[in-house]
């Protein structure tokens, strides 16, 4: 399919063809197309990008590609890590930022209708300014996507009080591969077969294109209190973390950095390597006894184990602070590969996982650091964030590094049977270690799901599943 097939089925402007544009749209925010850029052999640019503007120009789309059997790459702002948009030469982009607006904002009942291109920080100062909040923060929340939220089954910042994305979701307008608008309906909870709206979460593009989400929301809070306890041991830090959360307390922020994370980020309060504990609760005015009794729990865990009290100057660094990131060109071209691999397990492995994973980066030739943190923690597990830094000026050499880090986490994860991703997905960058975790029975509906949704094979090709993987 041709951009003249398009320029003709939509108005004018719809269709894009300058190499700006379209190189723009050649990759997502994958430190790994980074390094191939500035080392000289960057991805492909597409061969168009299509900026639809409603859901109906999204299903002319899908309906004229599905007859063509022309590859689409969905994308909404482009934020994501691990290489989930990459049209190459082939596919077209199909571009919702233009589909950036809130539908209906319910204050009865607490849900919010917006169109799935709107970044998230513009839909959250929405919903401020309402009294709102829906509560999720990812660090990416200025350059993200609510749609990509649900693309992704991303997590915010404040989790352990607020969910993930799965439990924000109400309702999803999804358009399938064929050009059917497909919704599901918006019911606090219903049991009319299997939960449609969780095919499309996490799927990645692969099974159909977000148009419009219905989000679960919250009042704003007016009630915050915290603090950082410098610990004796990263167990203690566990240990304090999970008997919190199975204790029935949940905390709007439990965040524990290990000695490496906390020096670097939190000298000023931990000068020597030790591990650090990050605690927020929030909420309303009244509920402020109850919030007050959970940071006095969070306080008696620490302090029984010796930990000790920085003050809330720690917690207010980290809030002011913490989506602000180095971009990926200007570490590579200081000589440093760096990335985050985000895992999830139980508690009676995570203490393994993170010996082993750490030990695994570490071993690889030309890593300096291998370290990790814990940001989104349940009853029964937590997620730890590993953080990589390697040291080479050479792009051939930066990028083995990279890949050679990033296989011996997921090796060393699969190993202590944990899951090889919390939330930032799959892409291309996890796509080789899936079906170790999902095994030939979760491959075999995941290939199914797909041959059924999607059976000319064109949305977000090599994501999730290779074209060309083996079926024995």
């Amino acid at each position: 399919m041709t951009s003249h097939a398009l320029e003709a089925a939509l108005p004018a402007g719809r269709v894009v063809v300058d190499e700006e544009t379209r190189r723009a749209h050649a990759h997502d925010y994958w430190a790994l197309e980074a390094i191939r850029d500035l080392g000289g052999t960057p991805a492909p640019a597409p061969p168009c990008v299509v900026f639809a503007e409603s859901t109906e120009e999204v299903s002319t789309v899908l309906r004229i590609a599905h007859e063509s059997g022309t590859p689409v790459v969905p994308w909404g702002l482009g934020s994501g890590v691990c290489g989930g948009a990459r049209p190459g030469e082939e596919a077209i982009v199909l571009d919702l930022s233009r589909m950036n607006r809130v539908l209906e904002t319910n204050r009865e009942s607490l849900v919010a209708r917006v169109q799935a291109g709107m970044r998230g920080s513009d839909f959250e100062e929405h919903l401020a300014g309402k009294g709102l909040t829906l509560g999720h923060f990812p660090q990416s929340i200025g350059v993200s996507s609510v749609g990509g939220w649900v693309a992704t089954r991303a997590s915010g910042q404040f989790s352990t009080r607020y969910g993930n994305t799965e439990d924000m979701v109400l309702a999803l307008e999804v358009v399938l591969a064929d050009g059917t608008i497909a919704r599901t309906f918006p019911a606090p909870r219903a049991s009319t077969g299997p939960d449609l709206k969780s095919l499309i979460l996490g799927s990645e593009g692969t099974l159909g294109v977000v148009t419009e989400v219905s989000y679960k929301v919250w009042p704003s809070p007016d009630f915050r209190s915290g603090t950082a306890y410098r610990l004796q041991s990263w167990e203690d830090g566990l240990e304090i973390t999970r008997e919190l959360l199975q204790a029935g307390w949940r905390p709007a922020v439990l965040r524990l950095y290990d000695g490496t994370e906390a020096q670097r980020n939190f000298g000023e309060w931990v000068p020597e390597p030790a591990p650090m504990l990050l605690m927020m609760t929030e909420g309303s005015e009244a509920m402020r006894p109850a919030l007050e009794l959970e940071m006095a729990a969070s306080r008696t865990a620490c302090e029984q184990r010796g930990g000790v009290d920085l003050g809330s100057a720690a917690l207010d660094h980290w809030l002011g602070h913490r989506n602000s990131v180095p971009s990926w060109d200007d570490l590579l071209r200081a000589g440093l590969v760096v990335d985050t691999i985000e895992i999830a397990a139980t508690w009676d492995r995570i203490g393994p996982v993170y010996a082993r994973v750490t030990e695994a980066i570490a071993a690889v030739p030309g890593i300096l650091v291998a370290s990790g943190h814990t940001s989104h923690a349940y009853p029964s597990g937590v997620n730890i964030y590993f953080t990589f830094v390697g040291q080479s000026e050479d792009a051939t050499e930066q990028e083995r590094i990279y890949l050679q880090a990033w296989n011996a986490a997921m090796e060393a994860t699969i190993a202590c049977g944990a899951s090889i991703a919390h939330h930032h997905g799959i892409g291309r960058v996890r796509r080789e270690h899936l079906p170790r975790e999902h095994g030939p029975g979760g491959m075999q509906m995941l290939r199914a799901l797909k041959a059924s949704l999607d059976p000319q094979g064109i949305l977000n090709p090599d994501v999730l599943i290779a074209r060309d993987e083996d079926r024995e």
